[in-house]
């Protein structure tokens, strides 16, 4: 609230200016992102407030909107009812999780024929508060899933840019990770991603492929990984492991294209080679063998998935 007050011109009026408008805080997705871990330490973020309005009619600044940038695939959820308020699909895509405040009007906006001084003004309307949630599920073409050991780090490092930990020992992949696999190698691009071994029990909290199993669910094509050199282990047991924690997660990930896949076939038992691939034919699925140490195989599975990508099916 403000009257003009100078010196000749008597009974300047209210002069008082609108407050500005305060930020907004938004979500914007980002392809150079695939994890949440830059927002683990700090826990409120805040836009900038809108500034008072001013005598002679002037308009207060208006807040500039907090944009955060977050991975393609992250949903938003409020935590006071979860319910998902959004999510981010694509590069550049925008979610206002929390709506900034409207200024109010000055004292000038007041005036009329016969109340020329109004001496009150309207305060600004407050700004949305929440508490949010945030989840992502990496978006890829191919999932690679199987049990700890089987060579998925190994393959998606030898298929691509992505350099996730190899080891000769489990649980080596904490994190999941994302790779494009490039057109040199006969076929179009397109994303995979190593998520971490699976064990029994992983849908209820076992080990640490509970952590990752909603990843699987953006995957199109899923490829089953299981090593080939280990005589001691059933092989169908070791598929059935994997099924019956993708079926205790969401029973519809059994239909999505899948591909049972033999690794490190530089050092297979021949008898496990030819239990695993009773195992495909048992459940009517395309078999290959890899090794990814020397090569083989690699081109043709590649083309293959790029092929059921392009197609809908394996052929």
């Amino acid at each position: 609230m403000a009257f003009r007050r100078e010196k000749f011109v008597p009974r300047g009026g209210p002069s008082g200016g609108d407050g500005g408008h305060g930020g907004s805080v938004v979500l914007v997705g980002s392809e150079g992102l695939n994890t949440l871990y830059h927002l683990r330490f700090r826990s409120m973020y805040s836009a900038d407030r809108g500034r008072h309005g001013e005598g002679s009619n002037r308009t207060g600044r208006s807040g500039k909107d907090l944009r955060i940038q977050v991975p393609v695939g992250t949903q938003v959820f409020d935590i006071e009812t979860d319910r998902m308020l959004g999510e981010i699909l694509t590069a550049d895509d925008e979610l206002v999780v929390a709506a900034g405040s409207m200024g109010g009007r000055g004292n000038a906006r007041f005036a009329t024929p016969t109340q020329r001084a109004p001496r009150h003004s309207e305060p600004g309307r407050a700004g949305e508060e929440l508490r949010i949630r945030l989840e992502l599920k990496l978006l890829a073409d191919v999932g690679i899933v199987g049990l700890p050991n089987a060579g998925k780090s190994t393959f998606v490092s030898t298929v691509s840019a992505a350099r996730p930990k190899v080891a000769d020992y489990p649980f080596t992949t904490l994190i999941p990770h994302l790779g494009v696999v490039a057109e040199s190698r006969d076929v179009e691009p397109f994303v995979i991603a190593d998520l971490p071994g699976l064990i029994e029990g992983a849908a209820t909290g076992s080990g640490l492929g509970h952590r990752f199993l909603k990843h699987v669910e953006r995957c199109r094509t899923l490829l089953h990984l299981v090593d080939l050199s280990d005589p001691s282990n059933d092989a169908e047991a070791d598929v059935a492991t994997i099924e019956r924690e993708l079926i205790a997660f969401d029973p519809q990930l059994l239909d999505r294209k899948r591909l049972i896949v033999g690794t490190k076939l530089d050092a297979a038992d021949d008898e496990r080679r030819l239990q695993l691939k009773r195992v495909a034919q048992d459940r009517g699925l395309r078999y290959r063998e890899i090794s990814s140490a020397t090569g083989v195989g690699l081109d043709g599975l590649l083309h293959e998935v790029r092929q059921s990508l392009v197609e809908g099916t394996f052929s």
